[in-house]
């Protein structure tokens, strides 16, 4: 069965980084486009960024672009969302997403939370 699992939210000040993971199980990893999303209370969920199956074009929000980084090791069927430069507007639920065929799938989402 599919598995999309976050890790790595939590409580982080202005200007400090974290680095979510999102591990993958259930289907073929290398063939599928991965994206994260967030939702931020009141708001409606967004795309933040988005990688290709082999990892060589990603895509970004203008909000993010030049902090956040998407990758991705296909050998460990992860993909990794690596923030810099938090601000208080990055607050929200990050979500891993997979789109692999017609199939989309979501895992549970990780609370990341920016504050002093």
């Amino acid at each position: 069965q599919v598995q999309l699992v976050e890790s790595g939210g939590g409580l982080v000040q202005p200007g400090g980084s974290l680095r979510l993971s999102c591990a993958a199980s259930g289907f073929t990893f290398s063939r599928a486009l991965m994206r994260w999303y967030r939702q931020a209370p009141g708001k409606e969920r967004e795309l933040v960024a988005s990688i290709t199956s082999s990892g060589d074009s990603t895509n970004y929000a203008d909000s993010v672009k030049g902090r956040f980084t998407i990758s991705r090791d296909n050998a460990k069927n992860t993909v990794y969302l690596q923030m810099d430069s938090l601000k208080y507007e990055d607050t929200a639920v990050y979500y891993c997403n997979a789109k692999y065929g017609l199939t989309v799938s979501w895992g549970q989402g990780t609370q990341v939370t920016v504050s002093s």
